[in-house]
């Protein structure tokens, strides 16, 4: 596959590579003096010098002195770590609120060179072209944003309502560009095991491309229904929770993707696939899934991976591994990524240790852009078109639309939605609910609250109604336009007024997210860029996120990073229950089932 994330192709850079490394011609760039963290045999050695021109390596070895000419830059590592540039294998760059020339932004101080990103977000909401939008913006930065095309959209056919469609002739067209490395993860799993013709043509044009096929398998069977997905051609999966699901995968040869998000903190129970077991990791990576703009600023991005790792009890160089070389070989691009190696590009790392991994300088392509936590390049300000700045169709919302009638005027049973903190994963959880006035209402006592999401694409005037559980929530009121996968207006509370005044808020900045109480606003991230991104900095974007974080405390929230577990409520393709504008969803059968016992 051809690689278009790198300065020069290979083919074109052979002859000045082979005499920079003899000395015949001097380097761009001249490494001295570091401690290389050697991904291919798993050693450090120190002492190694790293020659590079048009982009990529010619020499590595304990002496580059021959390749310094007078127009070289010399670097002295003074005995700093070198490691190949860290690379993302899977997250969802909306997830951060921020599009992608602010993603990098605040990526590339951390040593991120490269991100595997599925757009998905974005394609519920614009289609095709919200893939498009991605990919234009994120090339305007040195990241190397590696597009691997979404897969499931809608993400459950019948289950909710999208604006967007993606079908196997969007997947080929896609597969055509240079930019795209990889199907999205194929979260039909279902579909797959059943043969389905709709996921298993965009498997084919997958496959035709020669592409990588990336997963999302959530289901409980790791012996029959686990081999008939591998089979069916998917590499990788980031949805184990447990250590067993994780061995299972690499076992069968599967990359096992390793999550820590900022809200799906899986690492410490997933690590023990490798911390437990005798067994090679070389198929294990780290990824994030999502990444929200104050764990980026306050914690940072891949290097905070490998901090996580290290405190579980990875190994250092494992962990290393597991964001260079082995999500370079998932992807079938360790040809010119993942390792410090001659003939690859020039995407290098010094940290000053490997149990903090503070970032000293960062080289995309032999070129420094970050040095010291700060950029030392300048990306380009964008203007964004209308299409992605007016999404959110909806009429103002009345308190009355809350209104959940009683089926009777005796206790009533409800199905609930409960929220596992840290977990992407739900449980059905039973409440009795006492009618008042011919109603059913939130019980904050329960630790109950009323849900509502309403369709905001097409003005089907749709919305479903239900309850959740686990917030801790006692006051107020909580609005997202960022509720996965189909981006409708998901709205709980303790009443019905500020669920209102909530919805509104959002109606009015076109998206975001919001807490109310009181008829007051506490907190509120405007979000008018397809309803789930920003145009702020990251700063100011991980600010506003920090103020709302006080503002769930404020109304009495427990969860770590509520408003990500919130998004989530009405992904109707991870077990057990969800909520959609079509109502709500038991994902174990995937049947739309009744609130009320």
């Amino acid at each position: 596959m051809k690689n278009v994330f790198c300065r020069t192709p290979l083919w074109e850079a052979s002859k000045t590579l082979a005499a920079v490394a003899q000395g015949l011609t001097p380097a761009e760039l001249v490494v001295k003096n570091a401690t290389l963290i050697n991904v291919c045999t798993g050693e450090l050695q120190p002492h190694t010098d790293v020659a590079c021109a048009a982009g990529r390596i010619a020499y590595v070895g304990p002496d580059a002195s021959h390749c310094i000419g007078p127009e070289t830059q010399v670097v002295d590592a003074g005995e700093a770590y070198l490691s190949p540039g860290l690379l993302d294998g899977h997250i969802h760059i909306e997830s951060s609120m921020m599009p992608p020339r602010n993603f990098a932004r605040a990526v590339l101080p951390r040593g991120t060179v490269g991100v595997y990103y599925d757009p998905h977000e974005i394609c519920n909401i614009l289609g095709p072209k919200g893939v498009s939008f991605m990919m234009e913006d994120a090339a305007a930065t040195p990241l190397k944003a590696m597009l691997t095309m979404p897969s499931c959209v809608p993400a459950v056919p019948g289950f909710e309502d999208t604006c967007g469609l993606v079908g196997p002739e969007d997947v080929r067209q896609f597969m055509e560009d240079g930019r795209t490395v990889a199907l999205g993860e194929m979260m039909n799993d279902p579909g797959v095991l059943s043969g389905a013709d709709g996921p298993h043509a965009i498997l084919a044009e997958t496959g035709k491309a020669g592409r990588t096929i990336t997963g999302h398998y959530a289901m409980a069977d790791l012996d029959r229904g686990l081999n008939g997905y591998i089979a069916s051609g998917v590499r990788s999966c980031h949805e184990s929770t447990r250590p067993e699901e994780a061995l299972a995968k690499m076992r069968l040869g599967m990359y096992a993707m390793l999550r820590e998000g900022s809200g799906w903190r899986d690492l410490h129970e997933v690590a023990r696939a490798v911390t437990e077991h005798q067994v090679d990791s070389r198929f294990a990576l780290l990824v994030t899934d999502d990444a929200h703009p104050q764990t980026l600023r306050a914690e940072g991005h891949v290097d905070r991976l490998l901090r996580r790792a290290v405190a579980e009890g990875i190994d250092p160089v494992a962990a290393v591994q597991m964001v260079t070389i082995n999500c370079a070989q998932c992807f079938q691009m360790d040809h010119d990524l993942g390792s410090v190696t001659p003939g690859k590009c020039a995407d290098l790392v010094l940290f000053t240790d490997l149990k903090d991994f503070v970032v000293q300088k960062v080289f995309i392509d032999g070129n420094l852009v970050a040095e010291d936590g700060h950029l030392t390049i300048d990306i380009p300000e964008a203007s964004y078109p209308d299409f992605v700045r007016s999404t959110i169709h909806l009429d103002p919302i009345k308190a009355e639309d809350f209104l959940y009638p009683a089926p009777s005027q005796t206790i009533q049973k409800v199905r609930a939605i409960g929220v596992v903190p840290g977990k992407a994963l739900t449980r059905e959880y039973i409440a009795a609910l006492t009618p008042r006035n011919g109603y059913l209402e939130s019980d904050p006592v329960q630790d109950v609250l009323k849900a509502v999401v309403f369709e905001r694409h097409n003005r089907t005037g749709t919305c479903g109604r239900g309850f959740v559980h686990g917030f801790g929530i006692t006051s107020g009121a909580m609005a997202s336009t960022v509720a996965h996968d189909a981006h409708n207006l998901l709205v709980l509370g303790t009443n019905d007024a500020d669920m209102a005044f909530a919805a509104n808020t959002l109606i009015e900045s076109q998206g975001g997210m919001c807490v109310v109480r009181d008829g007051k606003v506490l907190g509120h991230i405007p979000l008018p860029l397809a309803g789930v991104m920003g145009e702020r900095s990251p700063a100011e974007m991980a600010d506003l996120a920090h103020q709302l974080g006080l503002a769930w405390k404020e109304i009495g929230c427990i969860l770590p990073a509520p408003f990500m577990t919130m998004a989530l409520l009405s992904l109707a393709c991870i077990p057990e229950l969800r909520l959609t504008n079509r109502g709500l969803v038991d994902c174990r059968t995937f049947q739309m089932t009744d609130v009320c016992l």
